[in-house]
């Protein structure tokens, strides 16, 4: 019976879809039909079709009995497959019948039987033992369900471990690539670019494809970002070299745009024309530097202009270059240089007055001295007189003398021999001349317990110290100063040698920068040549010379001797004779 039941629905399904493609008329589906029946070792078929007013119509039949009358399908089976059940299977006297329903609309069944050629009798007997050996199995497989269950759970648990292995596997390598590129994209925001997605296991699927782009990606990001870092670096550098040549340069540069607004200034423009170290930038040119802002509007490209109202102008050589609509303003405090040239002049002129003026002088002071001792005793009546005259002309030829030695002094100083020196020994014996000759005016000296040597000339530097303590000497003594002091002082701040000389006179005139200038003096009988002495030989000494209003009124002179100058020059000729030049 299953075994008809079973052909008999697998033979509706076959047929079914056979149906589909050709009429149950057609010669091609008979032949279909015959060689189902056949090869399903079935007896009998008929497709039977039951129209609305529920007779049965035999469609085709495959039967060897072609005189068989009545319905091929019994009520009761029709009852049963309309009630919902798919194949009715059933024996029938000797054979084993099969229903099952192949379409809906119109409602046509398939009909099939087998039948059995075994006895009746014999059929009932091999029933009968069947059912013995059930029975026995029955009885059997009691004990053996048990351990059928048994086995049955633990392959169930097996199968099931498997099962998840299989689909943990499954899913790793379905997530892997998703995973890995997820991983790689965090490595690529977190910054580094060198991550990539590992090719080796890829599908050729989107994932796959969406890996080997991602990687094209990054090497093409990594490339380009590389090249940026590079050429960022170069810019950076390169801003670096130029903001270091700006720096280093003595003049000031400064960056104006269209608008007359400052770009960019180094920290010479910003201390030349602010007078600090603040910056300049963004602030419009005009107002801070108004003479170059007129050469800049006049389109000028060269000038010599100077800045500031005060007693000390600085003087500026000025350049001008456009670039565009941006100009680039390049000035210089030469100043220095002017001053320089002042003094070279300077020197050339006492060269000629010394050498114009020298060689009168002896003649005149021996013809003036041969008149005294000649005729001074012969005369009666003017005696007086002419001996005030001729010792005027003496006096006066020895005050030209000083004053010409001063000029030959400054015009043709000598190059310095350098020596290890004790430089308290050479500015006290300085301190100790002044201090006997003026007994009117209190010395004060203060100096450190360990006084500190110096690599100097020893005449040169004495002379530099004499004719400062000399001005403050004459500022007391031409200005009747009462209580005249005098307090000079020689400190070692940060290995630094400061030299200080103080009085209480009527202190330095608003100019006092151009002290240091030939011929410039405040004194009434001054002529002018000490503070420039003092000054080139704090220059051949490597040695700066500040001027300041001193504490409580009065004048303050300081000289600052390097200690980074000093000790090269002890490194590289100590204690020689050689010219300050190999120095």
């Amino acid at each position: 019976m299953r075994d008809v039941g079973e052909e008999t629905a697998t033979m509706a399904d076959d047929l079914r879809n056979i149906l589909n493609q050709l009429s149950v008329n057609d010669p091609e589906f008979l032949k279909v039909y015959v060689t189902q029946v056949l090869n399903r070792k079935l007896s009998e078929s008929a497709i039977v079709t039951i129209g609305n007013d529920g007779v049965q119509s035999t469609a085709a039949v495959v039967s060897p009995d072609d005189n068989r009358k009545g319905d091929w399908i019994e009520a009761e089976y029709l009852k049963r497959i309309d009630a919902g059940e798919n194949l009715v299977v059933a024996i029938k006297n000797n054979r084993i019948e099969a229903v099952t329903l192949i379409y809906g609309s119109p409602r046509s069944y398939l009909y099939t039987n087998r039948a059995e050629s075994v006895p009746t009798f014999s059929l009932g007997t091999k029933a009968q033992s069947v059912l013995k050996d059930y029975r026995d199995m029955e009885i059997r497989s009691r004990s053996l369900q048990l351990q059928f269950n048994a086995a049955l759970y633990f392959i169930s648990l097996l199968i099931i471990g498997i099962t998840v292995w299989v689909a943990l596997i499954v899913a790793d390598r379905l997530v892997r690539p998703v995973t890995n590129l997820v991983s790689a994209a965090q490595k690529i925001a977190d910054g580094d670019l060198a991550a990539r997605v590992d090719e080796s296991d890829l599908r050729e699927d989107e994932v796959g494809f969406l890996s080997q782009s991602f990687n094209r990606m990054t090497e093409r990001l990594q490339s380009q970002t590389s090249t940026l870092i590079s050429a960022n670096r170069q810019l950076d550098d390169r801003r670096a070299f130029i903001e270091a040549v700006l720096e280093s340069v003595t003049a000031g540069v400064i960056s104006v745009d269209a608008n007359g607004v400052i770009q960019l200034a180094n920290s010479t423009a910003e201390k030349l024309l602010s007078g600090k170290l603040d910056t300049i930038a963004g602030q419009k040119f005009a107002k801070i530097a108004p003479a170059l802002a007129v050469l800049l509007a006049n389109g000028q490209s060269r000038a010599v202009v100077q800045l500031g109202d005060g007693p000390e102008p600085l003087t500026m050589a000025v350049r001008i270059v456009s670039e565009g609509a941006n100009n680039v303003v390049t000035f210089e405090d030469i100043s220095q240089q002017l001053a320089d040239q002042r003094r070279a002049a300077w020197s050339d002129v006492a060269r000629r007055i010394a050498h114009e003026i020298k060689n009168p002088l002896t003649p005149i002071q021996l013809a003036a001295e041969r008149l005294q001792r000649r005729f001074g005793k012969e005369m009666e009546n003017d005696r007086p007189i002419f001996e005030q005259l001729t010792s005027t002309i003496i006096r006066q030829v020895g005050d030209l003398r000083n004053i010409v030695d001063e000029f030959s002094a400054f015009a043709r100083m000598p190059k310095p021999s350098f020596r290890l020196e004790d430089l308290h020994d050479i500015l006290g014996h300085a301190v100790f001349l002044h201090e006997v000759a003026h007994p009117d005016i209190r010395f004060t000296y203060s100096h450190p317990d360990k006084a500190p040597s110096l690599i100097c000339d020893r005449r040169q530097l004495g002379q530099a110290f004499t004719n400062i303590l000399k001005n403050a000497v004459e500022a007391i003594s031409e200005n009747d100063v009462e209580n005249g002091v005098i307090s000079i002082e020689l400190a070692v701040p940060n290995d630094e040698i400061h030299i200080t000389v103080r009085d209480n006179g009527p202190g330095l005139p608003k100019d006092r920068e151009r002290l240091i200038e030939p011929y410039v003096t405040t004194r009434k009988k001054g002529s002018g040549l000490g503070l420039a002495i003092v000054h080139k030989i704090a220059e051949e000494h490597f040695a700066q010379i500040f001027f300041n209003d001193a504490n409580g009124g009065g004048a303050e002179v300081s000289i600052v001797f390097m200690p980074e100058i000093i000790a090269q020059k002890t490194t590289i000729s100590p204690l020689t004779n050689d010219k300050k030049d190999s120095v």
